[in-house]
């Protein structure tokens, strides 16, 4: 069983509440071979919402109004660890650039489109538990 973004799997999870399938993702789930998640709504956001970026530091998440949703982004990476363990994933396959489920290069906390090196909450916690993340525009 493989880990996938719910967005890529053709959930309305996005932030802005379109549905983007990925057609490979699609195929993984009619065969029964994923498990989709959306860290962002199992930490208790809302489609749509306000978009979101990790800071430049990594520590927070700030929504682009300014709220700061880090505790929500935390919430959704231990639910998705937790649902990897509990179907026994040790891949994922995650929305690039998001700042859940992003892995190697997200955007840099200024809202201005601007990668930086970095990973997403979720896609980060995932790595450091021994899950192997691979991505997915």
């Amino acid at each position: 069983m493989i880990i996938v973004s719910a967005c890529l799997a053709g959930y309305r999870c996005r932030y802005d509440g379109k549905i983007v399938p990925d057609e490979e993702i699609v195929a993984l789930m009619k065969r029964g071979e994923a498990i989709p998640v959306c860290p962002e709504m199992m930490g208790g956001l809302p489609c749509p919402r306000v978009p979101a970026e990790r800071t430049a530091d990594g520590t927070r998440v700030i929504a682009k109004d300014g709220r700061d949703l880090t505790d929500a982004y935390r919430r959704g990476a231990e639910e998705t660890l937790r649902m990897a363990r509990l179907y026994g994933c040790d891949r994922a396959v995650l929305k690039a650039r998001s700042p859940s489920c992003g892995y190697g290069q997200i955007y840099d906390g200024s809202f201005s489109g601007t990668l930086r090196e970095g990973s997403g909450v979720a896609a980060e916690l995932l790595a450091e538990n021994g899950i192997t993340v691979t991505l997915k525009d």
